[in-house]
């Protein structure tokens, strides 16, 4: 039985349209800067919209110099950037300067530029000045040497926007994960494993499916917590407690949900077409299978949150980051997606206002 493609169709009609996609070049010393000049490389992907990338103009000149990539892009310092007409222009943050590409691991310096970075488009993703952002990694030690509490991205954020609901999806391959917890230890979620958290994600990879994927009745299997999904019992108890209720819960509003269902074998049905998407109970439960999966052409996808924020599959990799080896498949793909559902969003509110 086969599936849709995990990415939804490129837009047809709408395909004059060019958005502007903001672009967060990430901790300056991991493997950002080299994924968003590789990327962009591609004439095909730069001629889909139009790019700012918040970042250094220094390392990402470093990073096109290894790759032997011919600059592309206009540089202009971050407080001078206007409207962007055509291109890509990189609003410059010189004022951090070179973070040492070959530090190999996290710095005051990379935290404090990454969040600069993400604080700035952020404001204009805000104003309606961008119509998509993609985020390239930042380094959780860094942020936190530098004195931010976020554990990542997607909280920052979500309280940037003032969103209580949002999820972090991964799509790769033939796989859709939401996730019900993220950053979050395992032993903590014990204490905030609820029926509104299972909820959430069904909720929202729902709305996922069906209005960026074109599946009008998506299927949505949802993981077990425990071993075999409690064996009826024998390994625990929140699979009846807390997971079935917010499993009916979605289905007296209409979503076709299954389950739970042992983690062990769920991936693999999903992956054979049996199920359009999936809820992980917690972060490991659904990463783990996605990036053995697909690798470098998973994207992440914050859902719940009223702008468009998409991301790689992987982190800074500060021990290969200046070394001209990081793939930059997962950040094309990114791309890809962004331009992809700020095409349709605008085709959306246009067909509202006729």
């Amino acid at each position: 039985m086969s599936t849709p493609p995990t990415q939804p169709e490129p837009p047809t009609a709408a395909a004059e349209f060019r958005p502007l996609i903001g672009i967060t070049m990430g901790d300056p010393a991991g493997i950002g800067p080299e994924v968003v000049v590789k990327a962009l490389a591609d004439a095909e992907l730069r001629h889909r919209a139009r790019f700012i990338i918040f970042g250094g103009d220094e390392p990402l000149g470093f990073a096109a110099d290894l790759a032997e990539v011919n600059p592309y892009w206009f540089r202009l310092p971050h407080e001078q950037v206007g409207p962007v007409e055509t291109g890509v222009v990189v609003a410059d943050f010189d004022e951090f300067g070179l973070v040492n590409p070959r530090s190999h691991g996290p710095t005051v310096e990379g935290g404090q530029a990454s969040m600069r970075y993400l604080e700035a488009a952020a404001e204009r993703l805000a104003a309606g000045n961008l119509d998509a952002l993609v985020t390239a990694p930042i380094s959780k030690v860094s942020w936190k040497l530098a004195g931010y509490r976020f554990p990542g991205h997607t909280e920052m954020l979500a309280k940037r926007f003032r969103t209580r609901r949002y999820v972090m999806m991964l799509a790769g391959g033939r796989l859709r994960v939401a996730l019900a917890s993220i950053h979050l230890p395992l032993f903590e979620l014990r204490n905030c494993f609820t029926i509104g958290l299972v909820h959430t994600p069904i909720d929202l990879l729902h709305q996922a499916l069906r209005d960026w994927y074109d599946l009008p009745a998506p299927r949505i299997a949802v993981c077990g917590l425990n071993p075999h999904a409690s064996d009826e019992g024998r390994f625990g108890d929140e699979e009846h407690r807390i997971i079935e209720p917010a499993m009916t819960m979605a289905r007296e509003s209409g979503i076709d949900v299954r389950g739970p269902y042992p983690a062990d074998t769920l991936f693999g049905r999903a992956i054979a077409g049996e199920f359009d998407g999936v809820v992980a109970m917690y972060h490991d439960q659904g990463l783990i299978p996605i990036k053995l999966h697909a690798f470098g052409r998973a994207v992440n996808v914050t859902l719940g949150l009223p702008v468009i924020r998409t991301s790689v599959d992987h982190g800074t990799a500060f021990d290969i980051a200046g070394r001209n080896r990081a793939d930059p498949g997962s950040m094309a793909e990114a791309i890809r997606l962004a331009c992809h559902l700020a095409i349709r969003q605008r085709a959306a509110r246009q067909s509202s206002r006729s």
